[in-house]
């Protein structure tokens, strides 16, 4: 190192320790947005506004997994500048409207290796912060610098010489293009639009951009060329713009994007930054950020840990996004344009992650939003028929699971957030509820999901519960008595997944447990998890669930297994199971409520252990400092909680389970100018244990706070020690979640039997409630009370149900099929357990695959080839032997290249009798069940099938890249 780098290695060092000694530094200082941007996280770095339309921010990557979000740090080259991006998604949709600075002209990415406009960087010249982000384009040497408003940015850029300043603009980046326009309005401005499809199939978004230097020539891009030009717009994807800039002046591109349409796009830019100089926009933007941020302000020496606060506190302000313009248009869920001046218009909802904590810490920190993003929520309701689960750019996805608005709105109402028709509320609420697609006819009218029926049976069955229960409070809270009754009984479907014997939530595959069974396997049951990972998510009814698995010492070796086995799994390979600690894995949503349910077993020191190792291990200040991807905000709110010492374990509750405070001190700022104030006595990572904990001056014993207590404002204070205490560990010190009315019966379950037999099969049933009785008929037959195991010997349709008191259970039905007692097979490769098909007899059982591959009724073979011999116990004459195969290439399931069949009469010498082969598969995304049929007329005793594997995946599919294999699904050989 030379003496020049000392020095200044010295000055920064020293200014470090200045910077930390004074107490007055801006906390936006404290935000780290490189944070999330490398393993997982799938955060950006750009600059932003909070809650802003437009995200303004470098692309570093076009595709794959971690690509999600444009940009990861382990990039070397950036394409680009694109105006929208989404924070801590697995969905790679935005990037709208690449602008890239550069002294050439060419069309040509370079993500090919060829010559490109991507130009190399280097961390050391990047630069970013709330509402600015900088960086030096190394291969070009251009400096460019950006900052935004809500629904428009700046960019700034400094080229090397006057000379071929040029300016690519690609609307051909990242997702599929539908629709485009280019217009050259005058010397200094252009505009346009792009409409695009990916995860949301018509996302439409006008531009405005206007430059402070004329435009000296336009070139526009040749068709199906990348390296040719003309000056005539032939309607062109992309552009380069060459500057008039004799003096070599900073270029600036102010940009204004809508939704609506290019006049919008327009107004948007003239009315937040037209006349701004670049520095007074970037000030306003980080002295927006300042008073967000300063909603909740921190003491603490260890500034890594203030800088994993804020930056988590930045990234739960990311999203929803601003979807209105400044006109109050906006495009609804229709497609078509309205226009509200009583409230902003959101869009990004990612609800299955934010209803958790995010929503919850709006209504504590903004509570002025939260009301506009329920009225949001109301008018999607109005404009597409339903109240969104993930919606994006005014589409309905389709993604997740759950009805989580719903909770959203219920746990705003209950803590007094009323600005908006409740009444309407309620009726979009339990339409939304009311719906028959995703299980829910299952749901509804057998009180749990069947596997064959629908995907992630267990996830949704038990995240409807916990919405229908959400549905129920708030109903309750406007006196609806009757829409009341209907969701408390169903808040309790969860029992009806509950398997007594592993005391595990289990797949329901034909009113049997889905078998075999192994809590480890990640499989189609479960939403991105497995049982470990869902089966303690009833945080409606904790009371109900510890009577099922017997108590709470149960419950407490339940969770002490949890979070010290083993970490594997196995399975269905699922990238979003990260974090673990044991089985919990912090990475994903479904775990982030179980480090509090020791408190519910009066053991709160052992979720003070877990919290704060998780928020001293899992959070760091660095790239790869989140877990898992950072989705919109919950990551971070789960950090922001914690760290202040109590978590949302149950929205709408009105509760908060504490945990263990991280800072010495904590103030929230609240929107009626009151204050709640968090202090730690004694805090160290050795003292982490509460001692004993006041409110107000007053003891507090119990392990839960209010929210009525935080609104208040006033002081909670913890006093902290370094081993377990006794606070909170008597009896009514814990947290309770307990519904009491209209207690439902466990629909009964078939214990042991064969659904499919050969001869005959010997039926047992069982009940997750010990005391209930069990009735059951088969066929028409009358309804009689099952005492013993009853043997059934031919095609038989059973109907049970449950009873205890006067309360009865739904009644199922099951059909059980006889297997042509003659008919055998052996299976010479291996199919894969979560698409078992039902076991070695799925190919011969009579029952047929769906489109839906995740339902549990096809085998699946993953890279393996199948090979099936089928004994038919004599020489018979075959006419036809037909086989279904799937084909859902988006899933990486591809029809075989080959299907042969054999026959044989003595089971070791095979014949071929035909191969059909299958043509090279094709990019597209249709999904349908191809029927193969062998023609035969010859008597044999055995018939071999082989199906050939594709292998490794074709090089135009995204899962080509991670060196991904294909799959077979294969169901029903059906021989006459």
């Amino acid at each position: 190192m030379n003496l020049k780098h000392i020095i200044i290695v010295f000055l920064v060092c020293l200014c470090t320790v200045n910077c930390d000694s004074k107490k007055n530094l801006p906390l936006t200082s404290y935000v780290n947005p490189f944070i999330g941007t490398g393993g997982h996280g799938h955060t950006y770095p750009g600059a932003t506004r909070p809650f802003g339309m437009m995200q303004l921010s470098p692309d570093t990557r076009l595709s794959g997994w971690d690509g999600c979000s444009g940009y990861h740090y382990s990039d070397s080259f950036i394409y680009g500048f694109s105006h929208t991006h989404l924070s801590g998604t697995g969905i790679s949709d935005y990037g709208d409207l690449l602008l890239m600075p550069t002294n050439k002209i060419v069309f040509n990415n370079g993500s090919d290796g060829k010559i490109g406009y991507r130009a190399a960087f280097s961390h050391d010249t990047e630069i970013a912060q709330p509402g600015y982000y900088k960086v030096h384009l190394d291969s070009t040497n251009i400096e460019v610098e950006l900052t935004v408003s809500e629904r428009s940015g700046m960019h700034k850029y400094q080229y090397p010489t006057p000379e071929q300043q040029l300016l690519i603009l690609d609307l051909d980046h990242r997702d599929k293009l539908l629709a485009h326009n280019i217009e050259l309005v005058d010397q200094f401005s252009i505009q346009g639009f792009r409409h695009s499809k990916a995860w949301a199939s018509n996302q439409q978004l006008f531009f405005y951009i206007s430059f402070s230097h004329p435009i000296k020539q336009t070139y526009f891009q040749v068709e199906n060329h990348p390296f040719e030009a003309t000056n005539t717009n032939n309607e062109s994807k992309k552009v380069a713009i060459e500057f008039d800039n004799p003096n070599n002046t900073p270029v600036y591109i102010s940009v204004g994007i809508s939704a609506v349409d290019e006049l919008g796009a327009k107004q948007n830019l003239v009315s937040e930054i037209q006349g701004k100089e670049f520095e007074t926009l970037k000030k306003e933007a980080q002295n927006h950020w300042e008073r967000e941020l300063g909603k909740i302000t921190i003491e603490s020496n260890n500034k890594d840990r203030k800088v994993n606060f804020y930056t988590a506190l930045y990234h739960t302000m990311l999203a929803p996004n601003l979807y209105q313009d400044t006109d109050g248009r906006y495009r609804g869920m229709d497609q078509n344009i309205h226009q509200t001046h009583d409230f902003e218009y959101y869009t990004v909802f990612s609800l299955w992650d934010t209803f958790r904590a995010t929503h919850p810490l709006y209504t504590i920190i903004d509570q002025k939003r939260t009301t506009d993003f329920i009225k949001t929520f109301l008018a999607k309701y109005d404009e597409g028929g339903i109240i969104p689960m993930w919606d994006l750019s005014a589409n309905y996805t389709g993604c997740m699971i759950g009805y989580h608005a719903v909770a959203v709105i219920a746990d705003a109402y209950l803590k007094g957030i009323r600005a908006y028709d409740s009444t309407k509320a309620m009726k979009a609420m339990t339409h939304s509820a009311n719906q028959t697609h995703l299980g829910l006819m299952d749901y509804t009218t057998k009180g749990f999901i069947a596997v064959e029926n629908e995907s992630e049976s267990v996830s949704k069955t038990l995240e409807y519960a916990y919405d229908d229960w959400t549905i129920a409070q708030m109903a309750k809270a406007m006196g609806d008595m009757t829409t009341y009754n209907t969701f408390i009984r169903r808040a309790q479907n969860y029992k009806n997944v509950f398997d007594p014997e592993t005391q595990f939530m289990r797949g329901r595959f034909r009113n049997t447990w889905f078998a075999p069974f192994d809590p480890y396997e990640v499989n189609f049951n479960y939403t991105e998890a497995n049982a470990w990972q869902y089966s303690n998510y009833v945080p409606q009814d904790i009371s109900g669930y510890l009577d099922l698995l017997g108590g709470k010492s149960v419950l407490e070796r339940k969770l002490d297994t949890l979070f010290s086995t083993s970490e594997n799994t196995f399975g269905r390979k699922q990238a979003d199971i990260t974090g673990l600690i044991g089985q919990y894995a912090h990475g994903n949503e479904p775990s982030h409520h179980m480090t509090y349910l020791y408190n519910f077993v009066n053991r709160p020191s052992k979720t003070q252990e877990k919290v704060h190792k998780i928020l001293t291990t899992l959070y760091k200040n660095s790239p790869d400092g989140i877990s898992g991807n950072e989705d919109c905000g919950q990551m971070s709110a789960w950090y922001v909680f914690s760290s202040m010492g109590f978590y949302p374990f149950t929205p709408a509750s009105n509760t908060y389970v504490i945990g263990t405070p991280l800072f010495d001190k904590t103030k929230i700022h609240l929107e009626n100018e009151k204050i709640f104030e968090i202090v730690a006595h004694d805090l160290s990572d050795t003292n982490k244990y509460i001692k004993k904990a006041t409110l107000n001056n007053s003891s507090l014993n119990r392990t839960y706070i209010k929210h009525d207590e935080i609104i208040k404002g006033g002081r909670l204070e913890f006093f902290m020690t370094d081993s377990p205490s006794n606070w909170g560990t008597k009896q009514g010190q814990e947290p309770i979640t307990k519904i009491e009315d209209h207690l439902i019966v466990p629909a009964p379950y078939i214990e042991k039997g064969n659904i499919n037999f050969k001869e005959s099969t010997w039926v047992g049933l069982n009940s997750a409630d010990p005391n209930a009785e069990i009735y059951y008929r088969l066929n028409t037959t009358p309804f009689k009370k099952y005492t013993t195991p009853f043997k059934i010997t031919q095609q038989t349709t059973l109907h049970t149900f449950a009873k205890k008191g006067k309360q009865k259970s739904q009644t199922i039905q099951t059909d059980f099929s006889k297997i042509d007692s003659e008919l055998s097979i052996q299976l010479e490769s291996s199919y894969a357990n979560q698409y078992n098909g039902g076991g070695d007899n799925a190919l011969i059982d009579g029952v047929f695959g769906t489109t839906d591959f995740r339902t549990g009724t096809w085998q699946g073979y993953f890279d393996e080839s199948l090979s099936a011999i089928i004994d038919l116990s004599r020489q018979k004459t075959i006419h036809l032997v037909s086989l279904n195969f799937l084909k859902d290439q988006r899933s990486w399931i591809f029809l075989p290249t080959e299907v042969y069949c054999y026959g044989s009469n003595d089971g070791e010498t095979f014949e071929i009798i035909d191969r059909i082969n299958f043509e090279t598969p094709k990019n597209d995304e249709g999904i349908e069940i191809i029927t193969t049929k062998f023609r035969i007329n010859k008597s044999y005793r055995f018939l071999k099938i082989i199906a050939k594997n594709l292998g490794p995946l074709p090089e135009w599919h995204l899962g080509n890249s991670h060196g991904g294999k294909s799959w077979i699904f294969v169901d029903e050989i059906k021989i006459e």
